[in-house]
Parts: C-alpha cells; sequence; structure tokens
C-alpha cells in the first residue's frame, strides 16, 4: 500500500464531540509518520440520520423482496419500526434522506477545527496514490458511519477506507512455507432462502487457489479443520448471519440449527492466525459484530457488510473481488472496485455499493495474491533481421502517431488536454503582479456599508462612485474601466457624475450581449457613448473553465459595441505611447507591431469550439495577484496615494459573492477550497496580456500548425519504440519510460512559459502505445 492515513478520534462520542483527533499520515507501516491534531464537533444529528436510514433501509428491502433474499435467517426477530419513526416510505424519501446523511457527513468533516488536518493532508497526497485509511474510534455509532462517502474518496479515487479496532497489534505467527497457492477454508453455512452455491462456483474457479468446502458442518468439524497445520491464508463465509443489538457481538449460522460466535471459536481462530491467516470474508448479512470480535484477536484483514445484504448482491461482490483480487489488484484496491461496480444494482437494490466493509489490524500488511508460475523470458533482441528493424519502429511510430491525430481530430482527448493545460499553467513560476494596473474592489462589507435605499439593487450607488470617481481623478489615471453593471441613469442630484460619465474620455463602461432568450443581456449607462463601451462577456469552454479572451465580435442588442472592455482599456493606455491598433486584411487585431492572432476551431487541444469573433488563448500572468488591489472602503477613508494611481488603468469591480460575478479558470481546480476568479481580476488579466505583450514582449500563447504537431507527436512515439527494442528487461523499460515521461512534461512545461501550447497527452499516449506495441510483439514472437 503506498500511503497509509491512520485517523484516529480518540475519546468522544457523536454526542459529546471528538475533542482530539490524531491523524497520522506515512509512506508504509514502517516509515517514521507525519502527525497531525485537530477535532471534530458533536453532531447528534448524525445519529439520528443514520437510525433513520437503517430502519428506511431495511422497511424498503422487506416490503419490495422477499425475505429469503436476504443472507440473514429468518429466526431472527422480526425489525421493530415505530410508526413515529417511518411513514409513507418511498424510494424518492430513502434517496432524499442518503442524500442528506451524505451532506451532513461531509458538512462535520469539513468543520473548522478539522479543517486543517483535511487540507494538509491533500498537500501530501497525490491523486494517484494507493492510500488505505484507517479509522479508529470506541463509538460504535460513529464507526457503523458509511465513511465512504466522505467527499476525500471522491477526490482520490485509489483511497479506501477501512475501520480498526481501539488497540491493535502485530501477530506473533509461525513462519509459514513460501506457497504459490493460496488456501481457503470456505463455509458454506445454512442457505435456507439463499444460493451460496454461485459462491462455491466463483471460489472453485479462482487460479492459483486450493479450497476446501465445508458445507452446513457441525461445530467440530469446523474447529478441527481451523486447527489444520498447513495454515490458511483466507477464511470464507457464505450463508445466514446477524449483529445484535450491542453492536459488538455477531452470530453466523453454520448450518439450520447452530450458531456461532467468534467468542466460541476463539482458540481455533488464535491458531488459523497464528498459522498464516491474513483475511475473513463474511459474505453475509450485518457482520460488523462478526469484525468487532474477530478483530480483538488481531486478524490482518476482514471483509463484512454493514446492513442485511440481498443474495444477488452478495454474490455480484464477490465476484467482482475476486476476479480484481486474483488478477493482480491489492487487497484495498480490489475491494474498493467491487464496491463501487455495485452502484449499478441500485436501481434494484438501493446503497448496494454502501454495504461492503473493510476492517484492517494496522500492524499487519495485506494479502497479496501470488503471481502465476512461469519460467522468466530473457528478451531477445533478434527477432527481425537488423536492417528491417528501424523500418518496423519508424513504421508503427507513423501509424501510431496517425492514429492519436485521428483521436485528437475528433475531439476525443479534448477534455484530457485541456486538463493537463490547466496542470502546467499552474506549474509555472509565479509572476509579479503588473504595476501598471490598480483594482478598486467592492467587497461585500462595502456593499453593506451603502444604503440599500440608495444603491437598489446594484453593488456601487450612485454617490459611492461620485466619490470613489472624485478620489481616483485627484491622482489623474490613465484611464477607469468600470466592471460594474450600470443599466439605470444616474440620479438627478448628482449631476457632475453624470456629466463626467459623459465626457471624460478617460472612462469605459461596460453591457453585456444578448445570448438567448433566457438570457436577455445588459444595456450600457445612458451617459456612456458607444465609442467608450466595452462588453464583459467571456468565452468558456465545455468543461466551465475560462481559458479564452474574447477581444472583439459583431455587436448585438443591448450592447452596440464590438470592442472588449479589456481591448477598450489596453487600445486608450498603449496610444498614449503612440501605439496604434489595426485590423489587419486577415482579420486579426495588431498592436502597435504585436499581433493577436485569431483561435481557430481545431487549433491546439481543441476540437470544433466556437472561436466566432476575435478570440486568442489567455496567458494567464499568476493565480493570487495580478495587480495590486485596494477596497472601495481604503478609497473613501483617503488610504489611496497618487503612486497607486498616477498613469495607471484603474478597474473597478465587485468582489462580493452575492453578485455572483466569479470564474473557474485553470488555477480553481488546485485551490482548496474551490475558489473561482472574481471578473474584475479576470478583466485585469486580460488587460495585462495586451499591454505586457506590447511594451514588454511577454509571450502571448501560441500552438503549432498541424502538421508540425503530428512531427511533434511521431517524435516521441518513435522514442518509445526505440526505447521498447532496446531494453532487455520490463522493469528498466518501466523506468525508462518513467524518465522520458517526465522529460516529455518538462518540455511541455517549458515551452508554455515561452508561450506554446504543444501536445502532451497525444505525444504520452504515443509514447506508450508504440512501446507497449512493440514489447507485446517481441513477447509473442517464437523466437522469445
Amino acid at each position: 500500500m503506498g500511503k497509509l492515513v491512520g485517523l484516529n478520534l480518540g475519546k468522544g462520542d457523536l454526542n459529546r464531540g471528538f475533542p482530539s483527533v490524531t491523524v497520522q499520515l506515512s509512506e508504509d507501516e514502517n516509515s517514521v509518520p507525519l502527525q497531525l491534531t485537530g477535532s471534530l464537533p458533536a453532531a447528534p444529528e448524525l445519529i439520528a440520520l443514520y437510525r433513520r436510514w437503517q430502519l428506511l433501509y431495511k422497511l424498503i428491502y422487506e416490503s419490495l423482496y422477499c425475505s429469503i433474499f436476504w443472507r440473514k435467517n429468518e429466526s431472527d426477530e422480526e425489525i421493530e419500526i415505530e410508526e413515529e419513526d417511518i411513514t409513507n416510505v418511498s424510494i424518492v424519501e430513502f434517496d432524499n434522506l442518503c442524500n442528506d446523511l451524505q451532506n451532513t457527513i461531509n458538512s462535520w468533516l469539513k468543520s473548522d477545527s478539522f479543517r486543517n488536518i483535511d487540507q494538509k493532508l491533500r498537500t501530501k497526497l497525490a491523486t494517484t496514490d494507493e492510500i488505505k485509511v484507517i479509522l479508529q474510534t470506541e463509538d460504535d455509532r460513529t464507526r457503523r458511519l458509511p465513511w465512504h462517502l466522505w467527499n476525500f474518496f471522491e477526490d482520490y479515487p485509489h483511497a479506501v477506507a477501512c475501520l480498526s479496532a481501539p488497540e491493535y497489534e502485530p501477530i506473533q505467527s509461525l513462519k509459514k512455507p513460501s506457497s504459490k497457492v493460496i488456501r481457503i477454508l470456505a463455509i458454506l453455512g445454512n442457505s435456507q432462502g439463499i444460493d451460496v452455491q454461485k459462491d462455491r462456483i466463483m471460489l472453485e474457479k479462482l487460479p492459483g487457489a486450493e479450497t476446501i468446502f465445508l458445507v452446513e458442518p457441525q461445530r467440530r468439524e469446523l474447529d478441527r479443520w481451523l486447527w489444520d497445520k498447513k495454515g490458511w491464508d483466507i477464511l470464507f463465509f457464505a450463508g445466514h448471519s446477524l449483529t445484535q443489538a450491542d453492536g459488538e457481538t455477531g452470530n453466523f449460522y453454520i448450518n439450520q440449527n447452530d450458531s456461532l460466535t467468534i467468542t466460541q471459536l476463539k482458540n481455533s481462530l488464535k491458531a488459523a492466525i497464528k498459522q498464516g491467516l491474513r483475511l475473513a470474508i463474511f459474505n453475509s448479512c450485518e457482520g460488523l459484530g462478526l469484525a468487532s470480535q474477530l478483530s480483538s484477536l488481531h486478524i490482518p484483514q476482514m471483509i463484512v457488510m454493514r446492513e442485511p445484504v440481498p443474495d444477488l448482491v452478495a454474490q455480484e461482490f464477490l465476484k467482482h473481488f475476486l476476479e480484481a483480487f486474483s488478477h493482480g489488484e491489492s487487497f484495498y484496491i480490489a475491494v474498493r472496485e467491487a464496491g463501487e461496480r455495485l452502484q449499478g444494482l441500485e436501481n434494484d437494490y438501493p446503497c448496494a455499493s454502501w454495504l461492503p466493509v473493510i476492517c484492517q489490524n494496522p500492524a499487519e500488511s495485506p494479502l497479496v495474491w501470488p503471481e502465476k508460475t512461469q519460467k522468466t523470458r530473457k528478451i531477445s533482441h533478434n527477432i527481425l533481421p537488423s536492417r528491417q528493424i528501424i523500418g518496423a519502429i519508424f513504421t508503427m511510430a507513423i501509424a501510431v502517431s496517425a492514429g492519436m491525430m485521428v483521436m485528437r481530430s475528433q475531439g476525443i482527448l479534448q477534455f484530457w488536454e485541456l486538463q493537463f493545460f490547466d496542470i502546467l499553467m499552474r506549474s509555472r513560476l509565479q509572476e509579479k503582479p503588473d504595476p501598471r494596473i490598480l483594482i478598486v474592489t467592492v467587497t461585500e462589507a462595502d456593499v453593506r456599508s451603502q444604503p440599500p435605499l440608495e444603491r437598489g439593487g446594484a453593488s456601487l450607488s450612485d454617490r459611492s462612485l461620485a466619490r470613489l470617481i472624485a478620489k481616483l481623478e485627484k491622482f489623474k489615471p490613465r484611464v477607469i474601466g468600470l466592471d460594474i453593471y450600470r443599466e439605470a441613469a444616474v440620479k438627478a442630484n448628482y449631476p457632475n457624475l453624470a456629466n463626467w460619465m459623459k465626457k471624460s474620455d478617460r472612462f469605459i463602461a461596460i453591457c453585456k450581449v444578448s445570448e438567448d432568450e433566457k438570457n436577455s443581456g445588459v444595456a450600457s449607462p445612458p451617459e456612456v457613448p458607444t465609442q467608450r463601451l466595452g462588453f464583459s462577456d467571456v468565452v468558456l469552454d465545455p468543461d466551465g473553465i475560462l481559458r479564452r479572451h474574447l477581444l472583439a465580435m459583431a455587436p448585438a442588442s443591448p450592447c452596440h459595441t464590438d470592442k472588449s472592455l479589456s481591448f477598450q482599456l489596453a487600445t486608450r493606455y498603449l496610444a498614449s505611447y503612440g501605439i496604434k491598433t489595426k485590423l489587419t486584411p486577415e482579420k486579426n487585431w495588431q498592436f502597435g507591431n504585436v499581433l493577436l492572432k485569431n483561435l481557430e476551431s481545431n487549433s491546439g487541444g481543441y476540437h470544433g469550439i466556437d472561436n466566432l469573433g476575435h478570440q486568442v488563448l489567455l496567458n494567464w500572468r499568476s493565480a493570487a495577484f495580478v495587480a495590486p488591489e485596494v477596497t472601495l472602503k481604503d478609497v473613501l477613508n483617503n488610504k489611496l496615494t497618487s503612486d497607486l494611481v498616477k498613469d495607471r488603468i484603474v478597474l473597478i469591480g465587485t468582489t462580493a459573492e452575492s453578485f455572483h460575478d466569479y470564474w473557474d479558470t485553470p488555477y480553481s481546480a488546485s485551490q482548496w477550497p474551490h475558489k473561482p476568479m472574481p471578473g474584475v481580476v479576470v478583466q485585469a488579466q486580460m488587460v495585462s496580456q495586451i499591454i505586457s505583450a506590447v511594451l514588454d514582449r511577454r509571450p502571448l500563447l501560441w500552438v503549432w500548425p498541424k502538421g508540425g504537431e503530428f512531427l511533434w507527436v511521431w517524435c516521441w512515439s518513435l522514442i518509445g519504440g526505440i526505447l521498447a527494442w532496446c531494453n532487455k528487461s520490463v522493469l528498466w523499460l518501466g523506468v525508462g519510460l518513467t524518465l522520458i515521461l517526465c522529460l516529455l512534461y518538462g518540455l511541455c512545461l517549458s515551452l508554455l512559459m515561452l508561450g506554446g501550447w504543444v501536445p502532451l497527452v497525444p505525444s504520452a499516449l504515443a509514447l506508450v502505445v508504440t512501446s507497449g506495441s512493440l514489447l507485446a510483439y517481441r513477447f509473442s514472437s517464437k523466437n522469445f
């Protein structure tokens, strides 16, 4: 297992909270752990929600399916359900309850006292890490919660939740002879109303396993087999079982007359564990009580079902788990994959994927399925005559590269190319703030400080805007851009403001183009002439991320301008340097001698995008501070100085969350919590892109022609083929591929810093596919 996260809740329960939560993160069981501390507040609502979920779960299953489908003994006492607990049960109600339970668990785990732990864990873990998260608590109700619903496990697809007893120790086991065969003791207990024969068939077909089946055995027979001197790797049970009301005791029915607790088999189970038993699977109902008892014997791993389990669900879980585990997946990933595949049954069996639970002894390593025994083969270097080798590699590289470019042209790779574009963008060094721009933000506090009657539904009242403009004009800015919609005319008692907006050649206002019937656009301020208007519209990619800069487009009602706000501000700023803007015959905008070449619909990693208007890629300056910022309060309280304003571009806009002027950017996905960028900061990024390209020669983003991209991908495909041919060892081939992929990433990052967005994903795929194909050919050759 790659990473181990031990989550110890310490003393406490859901009613009182957990005042001392400790998390230890280590690379493996033997490394020195990183320790984090925090706490969790009381959450009594979770007790009620889980109890109601449990009752509804059982009631729905009892009403939908005949009891013979449960792996639960029919002689058990019926579940007592009070009328005030459940009325008018429906699947819809149950789905809503499931969502409430999941949301409440995640809200609890997002509490301030626990957030530090969550955030630091995420900084230390990669989404590719295989992680086991081991929960330790003395509170049974907390242990029973469906911890896999924590958003952490959605963000880390190779992480698995495990339960552990508060106290554990390593096993002092006898040295077991090495074997290429897994020994399984399979108990097929009371099968009344269920089909355990399907479990048997799956176990019989397992590769590399020796299985002894005990069909409805007597206690004496079971005890004898547990003492077997050869030892067992896996103990398996299929049949009926239950957990007593105390939550600590479980019974499993070995035949139609007898049920046993773990305590009744304590000595024989201890002997089996000492002889090498590493995994117990109870593919039956309500196994947490059995797990609680068995964990006191320090068995390494257990798999149980948290609630009553329908027969088909138990069979499907076992099938998927054994298939993954016996074919090389780790124990934890095999359990997670098998559980997740149960979701496909949830139309008929609600919450099926919630049922499997891993119980773990943190001091022990997991069972590993042995590899198939076979002779080691050496890779031959002479499968083809020498003069044909280069031709074969060239041909393969061309074929693979062509395939990648076809996939790219169909948009199959677009999602991943855009994701890695964002990763590369975030990997660049942070640039200094642009000193030519000042951002004046209207914060939530600024909005609340203005009388509601004055500002109406806007973020900035006429009175506040007039005061703000007066403060700014005193220091002579080069140009002022107002990134706040103002459809209504200035009130009559502010004539100076209205006159300034009408006549000042240093003021640019915004409007928004109508998109459809639902989005009718926003008109411009009545006082501002068309030549001093800029539209605020932006173009989002299919995944909702802003990566493109819309410079200009055909005007449309109610926004009668063809230039963007950033275009207008940059043009006026550069004009003071004598730099003019023109539209070339090829319909590209040119600022001085810097050409902003329009994006095509299939530029770079894009496929079939809407490239209407004049669009370029947006070369983001930084994630945090694109330019100095001050708040409206700072300005009105005379905290502004001349050096911040004089000869600068001043952008005024709101950052108040209540006005929803926020956009997802390539930086948003890396920030926790998720943090989109305010619209006024986005406009500053766009203005900075233009003036920095013209005045500082900061690179604009560019892409190669399709021929150049094909050549680039082909080169990496060729490298993969040569690498596969020259390596005798699969291990060294893997090492070589890893190093070359790192080199590819580094080159793509370096080129992006110079402005070049070159194919990363197609090149990486071509590299791996070509090397894998040639390696497979060599292994399949008769000379091997």
